[in-house]
Protein backbone atom coordinates (compact mmCIF):
# COMPACT_ATOMS: atom_id res chain seq x y z
CA UNK A 1 0.00 0.00 0.00
CA UNK A 2 1.21 3.39 -0.66
CA UNK A 3 1.32 5.93 1.92
CA UNK A 4 0.98 9.72 0.85
CA UNK A 5 3.69 11.11 2.63
CA UNK A 6 6.57 14.20 1.67
CA UNK A 7 7.82 14.71 -1.50
CA UNK A 8 11.75 13.92 -2.23
CA UNK A 9 14.36 15.24 -4.45
CA UNK A 10 17.82 13.50 -5.33
CA UNK A 11 20.34 16.67 -4.79
CA UNK A 12 23.49 15.01 -5.00
CA UNK A 13 25.40 11.58 -6.66
CA UNK A 14 29.29 10.37 -7.03
CA UNK A 15 30.56 6.95 -6.69
CA UNK A 16 33.14 4.79 -8.69
CA UNK A 17 33.01 3.06 -11.76
CA UNK A 18 35.06 1.07 -13.64
CA UNK A 19 37.49 2.39 -15.99
CA UNK A 20 36.44 6.08 -15.38
CA UNK A 21 38.22 9.02 -13.35
CA UNK A 22 34.92 10.59 -12.29
CA UNK A 23 31.30 11.04 -12.63
CA UNK A 24 32.22 13.13 -15.88
CA UNK A 25 34.10 10.66 -17.55
CA UNK A 26 31.60 8.09 -16.31
CA UNK A 27 29.03 10.10 -18.45
CA UNK A 28 30.72 10.37 -21.44
CA UNK A 29 31.72 7.11 -21.99
CA UNK A 30 28.37 5.33 -21.15
CA UNK A 31 26.39 8.11 -23.72
CA UNK A 32 28.89 7.41 -26.01
CA UNK A 33 28.49 3.73 -26.15
CA UNK A 34 31.74 2.50 -24.53
CA UNK A 35 32.09 -0.77 -22.71
CA UNK A 36 33.77 -0.77 -19.23
CA UNK A 37 34.55 -4.04 -19.50
CA UNK A 38 38.44 -5.36 -19.94
CA UNK A 39 40.21 -8.65 -19.39
CA UNK A 40 41.22 -8.95 -15.33
CA UNK A 41 44.22 -9.69 -14.74
CA UNK A 42 43.55 -11.72 -11.31
CA UNK A 43 40.91 -13.74 -12.57
CA UNK A 44 43.37 -14.59 -15.52
CA UNK A 45 46.57 -15.66 -12.85
CA UNK A 46 44.68 -18.35 -12.44
CA UNK A 47 44.39 -19.74 -16.03
CA UNK A 48 41.77 -22.45 -16.84
CA UNK A 49 40.91 -23.02 -13.25
CA UNK A 50 38.27 -19.95 -13.27
CA UNK A 51 36.10 -19.60 -16.70
CA UNK A 52 35.27 -16.26 -17.06
CA UNK A 53 38.78 -13.71 -18.01
CA UNK A 54 36.09 -10.30 -17.73
CA UNK A 55 35.38 -7.74 -15.23
CA UNK A 56 34.29 -4.13 -14.97
CA UNK A 57 37.22 -3.33 -12.28
CA UNK A 58 38.76 -0.03 -11.13
CA UNK A 59 41.87 0.05 -10.21
CA UNK A 60 43.98 2.30 -7.40
CA UNK A 61 45.73 4.50 -9.74
CA UNK A 62 42.56 5.16 -11.50
CA UNK A 63 41.14 6.76 -7.78
CA UNK A 64 44.03 8.42 -7.26
CA UNK A 65 44.82 5.72 -4.27
CA UNK A 66 47.80 3.80 -3.43
CA UNK A 67 47.51 0.30 -2.24
CA UNK A 68 49.90 -0.30 1.45
CA UNK A 69 51.24 -3.58 1.73
CA UNK A 70 52.45 -5.02 5.07
CA UNK A 71 56.18 -6.65 4.86
CA UNK A 72 56.42 -9.30 4.05
CA UNK A 73 54.30 -8.60 1.52
CA UNK A 74 50.64 -10.27 1.30
CA UNK A 75 48.25 -10.25 -1.12
CA UNK A 76 45.88 -7.85 0.35
CA UNK A 77 46.93 -4.12 1.48
CA UNK A 78 46.83 -3.53 5.14
CA UNK A 79 45.38 0.23 3.90
CA UNK A 80 45.41 2.98 1.30
CA UNK A 81 46.96 6.39 0.68
CA UNK A 82 45.09 9.30 -0.64
CA UNK A 83 47.34 11.18 -3.14
CA UNK A 84 44.55 13.78 -3.57
CA UNK A 85 43.89 14.23 0.81
CA UNK A 86 40.25 13.73 0.56
CA UNK A 87 39.90 11.20 3.47
CA UNK A 88 41.91 11.46 6.50
CA UNK A 89 44.63 8.81 7.56
CA UNK A 90 42.45 7.99 10.45
CA UNK A 91 39.45 6.96 7.84
CA UNK A 92 41.52 5.32 5.73
CA UNK A 93 43.14 2.93 8.45
CA UNK A 94 38.94 1.12 8.78
CA UNK A 95 38.18 0.83 5.49
CA UNK A 96 39.02 -1.65 2.93
CA UNK A 97 38.31 -0.53 -0.70
CA UNK A 98 34.66 -0.28 -1.26
CA UNK A 99 34.31 1.66 1.65
CA UNK A 100 37.08 3.86 0.11
CA UNK A 101 34.88 4.17 -2.68
CA UNK A 102 31.85 4.95 -0.57
CA UNK A 103 33.70 8.07 1.21
CA UNK A 104 34.60 9.37 -1.82
CA UNK A 105 31.19 9.06 -3.20
CA UNK A 106 29.38 10.43 -0.29
CA UNK A 107 31.90 13.85 -0.23
CA UNK A 108 31.37 13.51 -3.93
CA UNK A 109 27.30 13.72 -3.54
CA UNK A 110 27.49 16.37 -0.32
CA UNK A 111 29.78 18.92 -2.29
CA UNK A 112 26.82 18.80 -5.37
CA UNK A 113 23.90 18.90 -2.60
CA UNK A 114 25.52 21.84 -1.49
CA UNK A 115 25.07 21.32 2.18
CA UNK A 116 26.84 22.97 4.94
CA UNK A 117 28.79 21.57 7.33
CA UNK A 118 25.92 21.77 10.14
CA UNK A 119 23.43 20.39 7.82
CA UNK A 120 25.43 17.06 7.36
CA UNK A 121 26.16 16.71 10.94
CA UNK A 122 22.80 17.06 11.83
CA UNK A 123 20.47 14.56 13.61
CA UNK A 124 18.51 14.87 10.44
CA UNK A 125 20.73 13.28 7.93
CA UNK A 126 21.01 9.77 8.12
CA UNK A 127 23.48 7.13 5.81
CA UNK A 128 21.72 4.18 4.86
CA UNK A 129 24.77 2.33 2.65
CA UNK A 130 25.71 -1.61 2.05
CA UNK A 131 27.36 -3.69 -0.14
CA UNK A 132 25.68 -6.93 -1.06
CA UNK A 133 28.77 -9.29 -0.10
CA UNK A 134 30.43 -9.73 3.15
CA UNK A 135 33.91 -8.45 4.12
CA UNK A 136 35.40 -11.81 2.83
CA UNK A 137 38.78 -10.13 1.11
CA UNK A 138 39.60 -8.57 5.03
CA UNK A 139 38.40 -11.37 6.58
CA UNK A 140 40.83 -14.02 4.29
CA UNK A 141 43.80 -11.41 4.34
CA UNK A 142 43.42 -11.67 8.32
CA UNK A 143 43.20 -15.46 8.17
CA UNK A 144 46.24 -15.98 6.00
CA UNK A 145 48.39 -13.15 7.76
CA UNK A 146 47.60 -14.97 11.02
CA UNK A 147 49.47 -18.33 9.56
CA UNK A 148 52.13 -16.61 7.66
CA UNK A 149 53.44 -14.11 9.77
CA UNK A 150 53.83 -15.75 13.05
CA UNK A 151 50.15 -17.62 14.14
CA UNK A 152 50.11 -13.60 16.25
CA UNK A 153 46.12 -12.42 16.36
CA UNK A 154 47.87 -9.01 16.29
CA UNK A 155 49.60 -10.02 12.67
CA UNK A 156 45.84 -10.15 11.40
CA UNK A 157 45.52 -6.46 11.97
CA UNK A 158 43.39 -4.49 14.68
CA UNK A 159 41.42 -3.13 12.37
CA UNK A 160 40.28 -6.86 10.98
CA UNK A 161 36.82 -6.15 12.71
CA UNK A 162 35.52 -2.91 11.72
CA UNK A 163 37.03 -3.10 7.48
CA UNK A 164 35.15 -7.02 7.74
CA UNK A 165 31.56 -6.24 9.56
CA UNK A 166 28.95 -5.99 7.30
CA UNK A 167 27.36 -2.42 7.58
CA UNK A 168 31.38 -1.25 7.01
CA UNK A 169 30.30 1.06 4.36
CA UNK A 170 27.74 3.03 6.33
CA UNK A 171 29.83 3.13 9.49
CA UNK A 172 33.06 4.50 7.43
CA UNK A 173 30.82 7.07 5.85
CA UNK A 174 29.23 7.98 9.47
CA UNK A 175 32.46 8.57 11.08
CA UNK A 176 34.08 10.12 8.34
CA UNK A 177 30.86 12.73 8.04
CA UNK A 178 30.01 13.15 11.60
CA UNK A 179 26.18 12.71 11.15
CA UNK A 180 24.39 12.43 13.83
CA UNK A 181 21.25 10.84 12.23
CA UNK A 182 20.45 7.30 10.98
CA UNK A 183 23.39 5.11 10.26
CA UNK A 184 22.14 1.33 9.01
CA UNK A 185 23.43 -0.71 6.18
CA UNK A 186 19.99 -3.15 4.13
CA UNK A 187 21.44 -5.66 2.70
CA UNK A 188 20.02 -7.71 -0.26
CA UNK A 189 21.56 -9.19 -2.48
CA UNK A 190 21.69 -7.72 -6.02
CA UNK A 191 18.92 -5.42 -5.27
CA UNK A 192 20.96 -4.10 -2.35
CA UNK A 193 21.96 -0.66 -3.80
CA UNK A 194 18.03 0.61 -4.56
CA UNK A 195 16.91 -1.13 -1.52
CA UNK A 196 18.95 1.04 0.34
CA UNK A 197 18.08 4.76 -1.94
CA UNK A 198 14.30 3.21 -1.09
CA UNK A 199 14.64 3.05 2.38
CA UNK A 200 16.46 6.45 2.90
CA UNK A 201 13.37 7.83 0.50
CA UNK A 202 10.90 6.31 2.78
CA UNK A 203 12.98 7.57 6.07
CA UNK A 204 12.82 11.21 4.63
CA UNK A 205 9.12 10.59 3.06
CA UNK A 206 7.70 10.11 6.44
CA UNK A 207 9.53 12.75 8.31
CA UNK A 208 12.24 10.80 10.26
CA UNK A 209 15.23 12.44 8.49
CA UNK A 210 15.16 15.63 6.41
CA UNK A 211 18.33 14.62 4.39
CA UNK A 212 20.07 11.24 3.30
CA UNK A 213 23.67 9.82 1.91
CA UNK A 214 22.46 6.80 0.54
CA UNK A 215 23.40 3.82 -1.88
CA UNK A 216 25.23 0.89 -2.92
CA UNK A 217 28.90 -0.71 -3.04
CA UNK A 218 30.55 -4.01 -4.07
CA UNK A 219 34.57 -3.77 -3.23
CA UNK A 220 36.19 -5.55 -5.74
CA UNK A 221 36.51 -9.45 -4.64
CA UNK A 222 38.08 -12.32 -6.40
CA UNK A 223 35.91 -14.33 -3.52
CA UNK A 224 32.93 -13.46 -4.85
CA UNK A 225 33.99 -13.73 -8.61
CA UNK A 226 34.93 -17.21 -7.90
CA UNK A 227 32.03 -18.46 -6.30
CA UNK A 228 29.64 -17.16 -9.37
CA UNK A 229 32.30 -18.97 -11.72
CA UNK A 230 31.61 -21.67 -9.76
CA UNK A 231 27.84 -21.71 -10.56
CA UNK A 232 28.45 -21.29 -14.40
CA UNK A 233 26.89 -17.92 -14.32
CA UNK A 234 29.62 -15.71 -15.81
CA UNK A 235 30.17 -14.59 -19.14
CA UNK A 236 32.64 -16.07 -21.56
CA UNK A 237 34.36 -17.06 -24.63
CA UNK A 238 33.31 -12.92 -25.94
CA UNK A 239 35.85 -10.64 -26.37
CA UNK A 240 35.70 -8.12 -22.90
CA UNK A 241 33.49 -5.21 -24.56
CA UNK A 242 31.23 -8.06 -26.31
CA UNK A 243 30.71 -10.08 -23.39
CA UNK A 244 27.59 -8.75 -21.26
CA UNK A 245 24.89 -8.74 -23.83
CA UNK A 246 21.45 -8.58 -22.00
CA UNK A 247 18.22 -9.78 -24.88
CA UNK A 248 20.87 -11.26 -27.14
CA UNK A 249 20.78 -14.94 -28.70
CA UNK A 250 24.33 -15.62 -27.45
CA UNK A 251 24.38 -14.08 -23.99
CA UNK A 252 25.82 -16.65 -21.42
CA UNK A 253 26.11 -15.21 -18.48
CA UNK A 254 26.42 -11.71 -16.49
CA UNK A 255 30.29 -9.98 -16.09
CA UNK A 256 31.07 -9.44 -12.35
CA UNK A 257 31.51 -5.83 -11.65
CA UNK A 258 32.51 -4.01 -8.93
CA UNK A 259 32.24 -0.04 -8.14
CA UNK A 260 30.09 2.25 -5.98
CA UNK A 261 26.82 4.72 -6.11
CA UNK A 262 26.05 7.15 -3.41
CA UNK A 263 23.55 9.84 -4.51
CA UNK A 264 21.90 12.47 -1.71
CA UNK A 265 18.23 12.88 -0.70
CA UNK A 266 16.54 15.76 0.47
CA UNK A 267 13.12 16.44 1.60
CA UNK A 268 11.82 18.49 -1.53
CA UNK A 269 10.73 21.91 0.18
CA UNK A 270 14.06 22.04 1.90
CA UNK A 271 15.67 21.24 -1.48
CA UNK A 272 13.19 24.16 -3.53
CA UNK A 273 13.92 26.81 -0.17
CA UNK A 274 16.99 26.56 -0.22
CA UNK A 275 17.64 26.80 -4.52
CA UNK A 276 19.01 23.27 -4.64
CA UNK A 277 20.00 21.55 -7.96
CA UNK A 278 17.10 19.18 -8.12
CA UNK A 279 18.59 16.60 -10.11
CA UNK A 280 15.32 14.81 -10.10
CA UNK A 281 12.37 13.40 -7.75
CA UNK A 282 11.59 9.89 -5.91
CA UNK A 283 7.54 9.68 -7.18
CA UNK A 284 7.53 6.03 -5.72
CA UNK A 285 9.40 3.11 -4.23
CA UNK A 286 7.64 -0.58 -3.82
CA UNK A 287 9.99 -3.82 -2.99
CA UNK A 288 8.52 -7.25 -2.08
CA UNK A 289 9.61 -11.17 -2.23
CA UNK A 290 9.38 -13.91 -4.80
CA UNK A 291 7.49 -15.96 -1.77
CA UNK A 292 7.99 -18.88 -4.25
CA UNK A 293 10.64 -20.45 -1.94
CA UNK A 294 13.08 -20.82 -5.14
CA UNK A 295 16.66 -19.11 -4.17
CA UNK A 296 17.82 -18.40 -7.69
CA UNK A 297 14.78 -18.08 -10.50
CA UNK A 298 13.14 -15.32 -11.01
CA UNK A 299 9.48 -15.30 -10.59
CA UNK A 300 6.98 -13.79 -12.85
CA UNK A 301 4.47 -13.38 -10.19
CA UNK A 302 6.67 -11.54 -8.00
CA UNK A 303 7.83 -8.95 -10.55
CA UNK A 304 4.01 -8.46 -11.84
CA UNK A 305 3.14 -7.81 -8.33
CA UNK A 306 6.14 -5.57 -8.10
CA UNK A 307 4.89 -3.35 -10.80
CA UNK A 308 1.60 -3.31 -9.05
CA UNK A 309 2.43 -2.15 -5.94
CA UNK A 310 4.47 0.44 -7.42
CA UNK A 311 2.00 2.20 -9.56
CA UNK A 312 -0.56 1.99 -6.68
CA UNK A 313 0.30 5.33 -5.86
CA UNK A 314 -0.68 6.64 -9.43
CA UNK A 315 1.00 8.37 -12.47
CA UNK A 316 3.38 5.77 -13.20
CA UNK A 317 3.56 6.25 -17.37
CA UNK A 318 7.58 5.98 -17.64
CA UNK A 319 9.51 6.91 -20.72
CA UNK A 320 12.62 4.66 -20.08
CA UNK A 321 12.03 1.26 -17.97
CA UNK A 322 15.56 0.80 -16.26
CA UNK A 323 15.82 -3.10 -16.39
CA UNK A 324 18.12 -5.67 -13.66
CA UNK A 325 19.10 -7.19 -17.37
CA UNK A 326 22.03 -9.41 -16.28
CA UNK A 327 22.37 -10.90 -19.80
CA UNK A 328 20.76 -14.54 -18.30
CA UNK A 329 19.15 -16.74 -20.11
CA UNK A 330 16.55 -17.02 -18.48
CA UNK A 331 16.08 -13.76 -16.40
CA UNK A 332 16.22 -11.52 -19.30
CA UNK A 333 13.55 -13.24 -21.25
CA UNK A 334 11.21 -13.29 -17.84
CA UNK A 335 11.38 -9.63 -17.09
CA UNK A 336 10.87 -8.07 -20.90
CA UNK A 337 7.46 -10.08 -20.68
CA UNK A 338 6.62 -9.10 -17.40
CA UNK A 339 7.43 -5.46 -18.33
CA UNK A 340 5.33 -5.63 -22.00
CA UNK A 341 2.68 -7.28 -20.07
CA UNK A 342 2.02 -4.76 -17.73
CA UNK A 343 2.57 -1.44 -19.59
CA UNK A 344 2.23 -2.42 -22.79
CA UNK A 345 4.60 -2.56 -26.34
CA UNK A 346 4.50 1.40 -27.01
CA UNK A 347 5.69 4.79 -25.84
CA UNK A 348 8.83 4.22 -23.93
CA UNK A 349 12.24 2.57 -24.21
CA UNK A 350 14.16 -0.04 -22.57
CA UNK A 351 17.85 0.36 -20.65
CA UNK A 352 19.83 -2.53 -19.96
CA UNK A 353 22.92 -0.43 -18.31
CA UNK A 354 25.05 -3.39 -17.69
CA UNK A 355 25.24 -4.18 -21.18
CA UNK A 356 28.27 -1.37 -20.54
CA UNK A 357 29.34 -1.70 -17.56
CA UNK A 358 28.85 -5.42 -15.91
CA UNK A 359 26.87 -6.32 -13.23
CA UNK A 360 27.92 -4.14 -9.97
CA UNK A 361 25.83 -6.66 -7.41
CA UNK A 362 25.26 -4.67 -4.35
CA UNK A 363 26.13 -1.66 -6.45
CA UNK A 364 24.20 -2.16 -9.22
CA UNK A 365 21.16 -0.35 -7.89
CA UNK A 366 22.57 2.37 -7.07
CA UNK A 367 24.95 2.81 -10.16
CA UNK A 368 21.98 2.24 -12.15
CA UNK A 369 19.93 4.68 -10.94
CA UNK A 370 23.21 7.64 -11.62
CA UNK A 371 22.46 6.09 -15.02
CA UNK A 372 19.30 6.85 -14.88
CA UNK A 373 19.82 9.97 -13.61
CA UNK A 374 22.79 10.76 -16.26
CA UNK A 375 19.81 9.74 -18.65
CA UNK A 376 16.97 12.62 -17.07
CA UNK A 377 20.05 15.48 -17.63
CA UNK A 378 21.07 14.36 -21.34
CA UNK A 379 17.68 13.47 -22.47
CA UNK A 380 18.90 10.05 -24.43
CA UNK A 381 18.20 6.77 -23.36
CA UNK A 382 21.50 4.66 -23.15
CA UNK A 383 22.36 2.01 -26.13
CA UNK A 384 22.06 -1.52 -24.80
CA UNK A 385 24.90 -2.58 -26.79
CA UNK A 386 25.68 -5.77 -27.91
CA UNK A 387 22.24 -6.75 -28.32
CA UNK A 388 22.64 -7.55 -32.06
CA UNK A 389 19.96 -10.75 -32.25
CA UNK A 390 17.40 -10.47 -29.76
CA UNK A 391 16.50 -14.11 -27.92
CA UNK A 392 14.04 -15.74 -30.43
CA UNK A 393 12.41 -17.47 -27.46
CA UNK A 394 10.41 -14.41 -27.25
CA UNK A 395 8.57 -15.47 -30.17
CA UNK A 396 7.24 -18.37 -28.81
CA UNK A 397 7.33 -17.87 -24.55
CA UNK A 398 5.46 -20.28 -23.36
CA UNK A 399 2.01 -19.14 -21.16
CA UNK A 400 2.78 -21.42 -17.98
CA UNK A 401 3.50 -21.20 -14.21
CA UNK A 402 1.24 -17.94 -14.36
CA UNK A 403 3.48 -16.22 -17.17
CA UNK A 404 1.11 -14.70 -19.75
CA UNK A 405 4.04 -15.01 -22.15
CA UNK A 406 4.50 -13.57 -25.77
CA UNK A 407 2.99 -14.51 -29.36
CA UNK A 408 4.70 -12.02 -31.08
CA UNK A 409 8.21 -12.39 -32.85
CA UNK A 410 11.22 -11.13 -31.93
CA UNK A 411 12.10 -8.20 -33.89
CA UNK A 412 8.46 -6.67 -32.55
CA UNK A 413 10.72 -5.67 -29.65
CA UNK A 414 13.38 -3.92 -31.43
CA UNK A 415 11.74 -0.68 -31.57
CA UNK A 416 12.05 -0.82 -27.43
CA UNK A 417 15.90 -1.87 -26.72
CA UNK A 418 18.05 -0.17 -28.92
CA UNK A 419 22.18 -0.33 -29.80
CA UNK A 420 22.12 3.08 -30.52
CA UNK A 421 22.15 6.83 -27.70
CA UNK A 422 18.23 7.67 -28.43
CA UNK A 423 17.68 11.22 -28.25
CA UNK A 424 14.10 11.71 -26.98
CA UNK A 425 12.15 13.46 -24.28
CA UNK A 426 12.50 11.79 -21.09
CA UNK A 427 10.28 12.60 -18.16
CA UNK A 428 10.06 9.62 -15.98
CA UNK A 429 12.15 6.56 -15.55
CA UNK A 430 11.38 3.41 -13.92
CA UNK A 431 14.00 1.50 -12.36
CA UNK A 432 14.13 -2.05 -11.71
CA UNK A 433 16.95 -4.46 -9.26
CA UNK A 434 16.26 -8.43 -8.06
CA UNK A 435 18.22 -10.25 -5.79
CA UNK A 436 19.34 -14.40 -4.62
CA UNK A 437 16.30 -15.00 -2.46
CA UNK A 438 13.39 -13.04 -4.51
CA UNK A 439 14.17 -9.82 -3.26
CA UNK A 440 12.93 -7.20 -6.01
CA UNK A 441 13.07 -3.39 -5.91
CA UNK A 442 11.27 -0.96 -8.06
CA UNK A 443 11.65 2.90 -7.90
CA UNK A 444 10.09 5.93 -9.99
CA UNK A 445 12.13 8.87 -11.08
CA UNK A 446 11.03 12.14 -12.58
CA UNK A 447 12.46 15.17 -13.58
CA UNK A 448 11.43 18.24 -11.25
CA UNK A 449 10.08 19.92 -14.41
CA UNK A 450 8.15 17.57 -15.90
Amino acid sequence: MIVAGRKVAIVGMGGAFPTCTSLDDFDKKLFAGESLIRNWPKAAAYDKQIRSMVAGYITEPEMNLEAIHPVPETEYPETYVDHLGRIPDLNLATADLGCVWAMLGAQESIKMAGWSKAEVESEQTGVVIASGGGGNVISRHAWHAFYELGKKTRMAGSHTVDRAMSYREAANVSCLIRNKGVCESIISACATGLGNIGYAYRLIKFGLQDRAITGGVEGTALETFIGFDAMQVLSKGFAPEQSSRPFDIKRNGFVCSFGAGIVALEEYEIAKARGANILGVIDEYFNNSDGDGNMFYPSYDGQKRLWKGLMAGGNIKPDVVKVHGTATPVGDILELISVVDTIGEEGYHISAPKAQFGHMLGAAGSVELIASLLMLKNQKVLPCINSDELNPELENFQKKDGWEGSDKPAAAYRHLISQETVAKEINQIVCLNYGFGGTNSAMSISRDDK
